[in-house]
C-alpha cells in the first residue's frame, strides 16, 4: 500500500517497507559475546585434536595444552577478560578479527571473497539484462534508503514466530526502551541479531595499504559504479534532496552503458584488485601520484559496484566461475559487494569479507530478490526516460605510466594462472533432504558434515582439520565461531561405513549416525552461543603478540598449526533467493565446500586446486550420502 512504502513525487517507492520497530531498536541491549572459561576451551580444543592425532602426538599436545592452561594461558586469559570488561560497547573478537582480515596480504580474490547467486526471476521475460539490472539496482537503493531511515525491519531469529513475528508484538516492543528491548524479545523466544555491519554494505571499499588495509565508507556519495567490458562508468542515483532517481532514468543510463561500443581498455585496472595486498598498495600509491585521485575516489565511494557481463551463462559450473572470480577486468574485488548481471539476466553477488559476514549480505539479497521480483520498478514494456545519458553518465579515465601498465600486465598473468588452476564442481543429491532426516530424528547439517568426513576418508584414507562457519550475530558485534565437524564420533562412523561394513548391522550403523548427530548438534549450539574454542585461542594468541611476549609453546605445537590448516572448509546457507553459493579453498591442498540441505535434496559446490581432486571428492560425498540415507531407511548396504 502506498502509505506503507512512502512514494516520492515520481511515483516509485523510495522504501522497501516501514517497520514500526526501528531498525536499530535492539542494538543497545544485545547481550555481549561471552569469553569462554579457559578450562572449557582447552577441553574443546583437545576434543577437536583427538581424531586428527595418533596416541603419541595427542599425549604431547595434551601436555602442552594443560601447561598453557595453568601457566601463560591463564595470565593471558585474565588479561583478555579484564580488557573485555573495559570495552563493553563491543566484543572481544572484533579487534583481532578485523586485524586478521585487514592484515592478510594474500589477494582477496578466491582467498576471502565468496559469492552467492540469485535464483532467476520467476517471470522469465524479466530476466533480460537491462530490466533485471534496473530492477535490482532500484531495489538495492530502496534497501539502502530503508536502512538509513531506520525503517528496515530489525533482523530477528524467531524460535516461535506465531508469538513473536506478529503485529501485536511489534506494537508493544517498540515502546520498550532500547536499553532493555532485547529482554522483551527474549521473553517470547525471539533473538534479535547484531546489525552493526550493515552500514558497510554501501559506499564502502577496502583500501590496500602496506601491512594493513583500511575500510573506507563515504555515506555522502550519491553515485553508482558500473563496470562493462573493462570500462568504468558512474552516474548519480540519488538527487540533491536525497530522493532516488526515477527508475526509467536509471534504465536509460544503464541502456546507454550497455550500448556504448568503446573498446575494452588495453590495461584494465580491475586486475589490480586481484593482487597481493602490498603489491596493490604500492601500485595504488602510484595511481594516486599519477593524477588519478578523483577517478579512484569515485570508485571507492560509489554506493556499490554493478558489473554487467557481455555473455550468457552456460551451466552451473560456468555460473560458479563467473560469480566467484569472472574476468577481473570487469570486477572491483575491493568493493563491499559487487552485483553481477550477465547477458541473460543471471545475477549474483561477490563480496569482500573483512567488513562483514554472510548474515548481512544474505538479508540484503533476500530483500532485493523479493522487492525486484514482487514489486519490480520497471516491466518489459517500460520505456527508458528520454534524458541525455551522455551528460549524466561519466566514463572514468585513468592515466597510466609504464610502471602501472607493467603492474597490470603482471597482475593479469597471475590472475590467469590462478584461475586456470582452480576447479569448481558440483552435485545435487536427489534421494532425500531435510524432511526425511528430521523424520528419522537426525540433524540435516550433521548428516551433510558426516558425508564430507566419510568421503575424505574414502578418497584419502585420513581424517583432517575441518572448518564449519557459525554466526555469532546473536551477540553485540559478534562475527563467527568455528564448529569442528571432525570428531571421534564422525571418525568412528566413517570407518565403519568405509572399512568395516561387514562387521556392523544396519541398526549399529544407525546408532553411529545418531551419535554423530547428537554431538554435532551440541557443537553447533555451543558455537552459536559463543562457546567454541577457536576465537578464544585466537584472541589469546593476538594478545600475547600485541604485548610483545614470545609466542607461547602451545601455539608452536605442529598439531596446533595442523588444526588451523583447514583442508575441508565448509559453509552453508539456505535462502529462497539464493540458487547457490561458493568460495575458494582456504589452503592450496584443501577443498572449499559450499552446501545447502533443502527439503528433498542436498546440493554441494566444491572448489579445489591441483593438489586435490574435487570431482572425485564429490563422487565420494554422493556415495556417502547414498549410504547414510539407505541405512537410515533401514536398508542393508554393500561396500
Amino acid at each position: 500500500a502506498p502509505g506503507r512504502r512512502g512514494y516520492s513525487g515520481a511515483g516509485a517507492a523510495e522504501f522497501l517497507h516501514r517497520s514500526i520497530v526501528p531498525t536499530m531498536h535492539y542494538q543497545k541491549s544485545l547481550p555481549r559475546l561471552p569469553v569462554p572459561k579457559l578450562e572449557d576451551t582447552i577441553t574443546r580444543y583437545l576434543n577437536a585434536q583427538k581424531p586428527l592425532l595418533n596416541d603419541d602426538q595427542f599425549r604431547k599436545t595434551e601436555e602442552l595444552a594443560h601447561a598453557f592452561e595453568k601457566g601463560i594461558g591463564r595470565e593471558l586469559h585474565e588479561q583478555l577478560v579484564a580488557q573485555d570488561n573495559q570495552n563493553k560497547h563491543t566484543s572481544y573478537i572484533t579487534g583481532p578479527w578485523f586485524d586478521m582480515y585487514l592484515k592478510a596480504r594474500e589477494p582477496v580474490l578466491l582467498n576471502f571473497n565468496p559469492f552467492m547467486s540469485f535464483k532467476p526471476d520467476p517471470k522469465s521475460e524479466y530476466n533480460d539484462q537491462l530490466i533485471r539490472a534496473t530492477n535490482m539496482t532500484v531495489s538495492a537503493i530502496r534497501f539502502m534508503k530503508t536502512f538509513r531511515a531506520g525503517y528496515l525491519e530489525p533482523e530477528v531469529f524467531h524460535l516461535n514466530p506465531e508469538k513473536s513475528d506478529t503485529e501485536l508484538f511489534k506494537k508493544i516492543i517498540r515502546f520498550v526502551p532500547s536499553s532493555v528491548s532485547w529482554f522483551g524479545a527474549y521473553m517470547v523466544n525471539a533473538y534479535p541479531l547484531d546489525m552493526s555491519q550493515y552500514f558497510r554494505l554501501f559506499n564502502s571499499t577496502r583500501l590496500p595499504k602496506l601491512d594493513k588495509d583500511e575500510l573506507y565508507t563515504d555515506e555522502k556519495a550519491k553515485h553508482l559504479l558500473v563496470l562493462r567490458n573493462g570500462n568504468f562508468y558512474v552516474f548519480d542515483v540519488i538527487d540533491r534532496d536525497g530522493n532516488m532517481l526515477k527508475p526509467s532514468e536509471i534504465q536509460a543510463h544503464l541502456k546507454y552503458i550497455l550500448s556504448d561500443n568503446s573498446p575494452a581498455p588495453a590495461f584494465p585496472l580491475g586486475y589490480l584488485t586481484s593482487e597481493n595486498r602490498d603489491t596493490w598498495a604500492l601500485l595504488r600509491k602510484n595511481l594516486l601520484d599519477n593524477g588519478n585521485e578523483e577517478a579512484l575516489q569515485k570508485v571507492d565511494s560509489a554506493m556499490f559496484c554493478l558489473s554487467l557481463d557481455d555473455f550468457p551463462i552456460k551451466d552451473v559450473v560456468h555460473l560458479s566461475h563467473t560469480m566467484l572470480h569472472g574476468d577481473a577486468a570487469n570486477r572491483w574485488y575491493d568493493k563491499s559487494f559487487t552485483l553481477i548481471i550477465t547477458k541473460d539476466g543471471t545475477a549474483g553477488i561477490n563480496f569482500e569479507h573483512s567488513w562483514g559476514d554472510g548474515v548481512a549480505v544474505l538479508r540484503f539479497q533476500n530483500e532485493v530478490f523479493n522487492d525486484s521480483t514482487k514489486t519490480p520498478a520497471i516491466s518489459p514494456q517500460s520505456q527508458p526516460a528520454s534524458v541525455d545519458s551522455s551528460r549524466a553518465v561519466q566514463k572514468l579515465d585513468f592515466k597510466l605510466n609504464d610502471a602501472l601498465k607493467a603492474g597490470i600486465t603482471e597482475a593479469k598473468q597471475k590472475f590467469d594462472a590462478t584461475v586456470e588452476s582452480l576447479s569448481l564442481n558440483m552435485i545435487q543429491f536427489q534421494e532425500g533432504g531435510k524432511e526425511l532426516l528430521k523424520q528419522k530424528k537426525v540433524s540435516p547439517d550433521a548428516v551433510a558434515q558426516l558425508a564430507f568426513q566419510m568421503a575424505f576418508l574414502r578418497q584419502y584414507d585420513q581424517t583432517v582439520a575441518t572448518y564449519e562457519s557459525c554466526s555469532t550475530a546473536a551477540f553485540k558485534h559478534g562475527r563467527t565461531e568455528t564448529i569442528r565437524p571432525a570428531s571421534v564420533h564422525t571418525k568412528k562412523c566413517s570407518e565403519a561405513f568405509v572399512k568395516g561394513l561387514s562387521k556392523h548391522s544396519t541398526e549399529e550403523l544407525q546408532n553411529l549416525i545418531v551419535e554423530c548427530s547428537k554431538y554435532h548438534g551440541r557443537l553447533t549450539k555451543e558455537a552459536a552461543m559463543g562457546q567454541g574454542f577457536d576465537r578464544h585461542l585466537f584472541s589469546l594468541r593476538c594478545l600475547a603478540l600485541s604485548k610483545g611476549l614470545p609466542l607461547p609453546e602451545f601455539y608452536q605445537d605442529p598439531a596446533y598449526a595442523r588444526l588451523n590448516h583447514n583442508i575441508i572448509s565448509t559453509s552453508t546457507l539456505v535462502s529462497p533467493a539464493v540458487q547457490l553459493g561458493g568460495f575458494g579453498p582456504v589452503v592450496s591442498d584443501g577443498f572449499g565446500v559450499g552446501y545447502q540441505v533443502q527439503d528433498d535434496w542436498i546440493g554441494c559446490n566444491v572448489s579445489s586446486y591441483p593438489a586435490r581432486n574435487g570431482k572425485e571428492y564429490l563422487q565420494c560425498i554422493y556415495k556417502s550420502l547414498e549410504d547414510i540415507f539407505n541405512v537410515l531407511k533401514g536398508k542393508k548396504i554393500g561396500s
